[in-house]
């Protein structure tokens, strides 16, 4: 691949998401937005005016065909991600997309497939893993300190966090999940990441639709224009995973559900040496000095990625500056366990991964 000195981005999709990798793209020195797609002409406004793009687009093909974007960054419904990212690699672009990677893992190798043969980057925008706190954590793993991580919580609940009704949000045609594909993801891509653990090798799983069915718990995230979409998502969810190594990770996540506060999310590391949590990072172990008291410490380790960004570290890894962060393997893995979590809820069977 040969390496960029600035790379021009087109944006698929200008909606609320869009606004925020605008913004931090305007952040990077190397980094320039210059074109925009969407069929939504108010939000194209909004988005290109704040930003001052020029080139504005309501087909893809004129986007791909554009000769100063460099990569496109896609942020459309999800049952689009796979066919736009095989578009744009085919177009000679270099790709990141929004959670999750797909509707699919047979989606997901189609695009793997796609970027290998265009020689192209293909990345999934997993911000999860950039904060601060993730990074310390996952350095601290990476340097043995919890001997054997044989166990993790990963969870993100939600009081009334249900994106619009009436949007794309809450289809399983356009959105392949609810709750699980929309907040879900994020904490199973960081518990794996942070393990530094993708081999899973079973799963079993659970969804519910307790609370969208029933028009409540909206929390209102999104531009998109309501309609008559019905309400045919999970709102809650629960699975257990095992890993090639022994190791055992359990997800759970909501969108509405009854419970004291507004909005939780961690992870939680079991090892046979300390444990941790990641929101905040906190390091438990016994008293390294004979008669010591348990230590709950706010670790001060060094972290990778200082940017704490997801499109910095795309852009620097097409400058060849930094290694990128969300490969597709790691993506793929995600999207199994997100496949089997569905057929597991559908049949009520354990799920085996290959």
């Amino acid at each position: 691949m040969q390496h960029l000195s600035e790379v021009r981005f087109g944006f698929i999709g200008a909606g609320q998401i869009a606004h925020h990798a605008a913004d931090c793209l305007k952040r990077h020195p190397h980094a320039k937005l210059v074109a925009v797609q969407d069929l939504h002409e108010q939000r194209v406004k909004d988005l290109t005016g704040k930003h001052g793009v020029e080139s504005v687009f309501t087909k893809i093909e004129d986007l791909l065909s554009h000769k100063s974007v460099d990569a496109v960054y896609i942020a459309t419904p999800n049952k689009f991600h796979a066919p736009l990212a095989i578009q744009a690699l085919e177009a000679g672009k270099h790709v990141m997309l929004e959670k999750p990677f797909a509707m699919s893992t047979a989606e997901a190798n189609q695009v793997i497939a796609a970027a290998k043969k265009a020689d192209k980057v293909i990345t999934v925008g997993m911000n999860q893993r950039f904060t601060g706190d993730s990074q310390k954590i996952k350095s601290l793993v990476e340097a043995g300190t919890f001997g054997e991580i044989y166990h993790a919580k990963a969870y993100w609940f939600r009081r009334t966090g249900i994106p619009k009704f009436g949007t794309w949000f809450v289809s399983k045609e356009l959105a392949g999940g609810g709750s699980l594909y929309d907040i879900g993801v994020h904490m199973l891509d960081l518990c794996l990441w942070v393990m530094g653990n993708f081999s899973p090798v079973s799963v079993t799983g659970m969804t519910y639709t307790k609370f969208g069915n029933r028009g409540l718990g909206e929390g209102g995230w999104g531009m998109s224009d309501r309609s008559d979409v019905k309400f045919d998502v999970d709102d809650f969810s629960s699975a257990f995973i095992r890993f090639a190594n022994g190791a055992t990770v359990t997800l759970d996540t909501s969108w509405a559900c009854h419970r004291p506060d507004g909005s939780r999310d961690n992870v939680e590391l079991f090892g046979t040496e300390a444990g941790a949590t990641l929101r905040p990072a906190r390091l438990f172990r016994a008293g390294t000095a004979p008669d010591s008291a348990y230590e709950v410490i706010e670790p001060k380790a060094q972290i990778a990625m200082p940017h704490q960004e997801r499109l910095h570290n795309f852009v620097n890894h097409l400058r060849g500056e930094e290694a990128l962060c969300v490969t597709p393997d790691q993506a793929l893995a995600v999207q199994k366990i997100l496949d089997g979590i569905a057929e597991s809820a559908r049949t009520g069977n354990e799920v085996k991964i290959h």
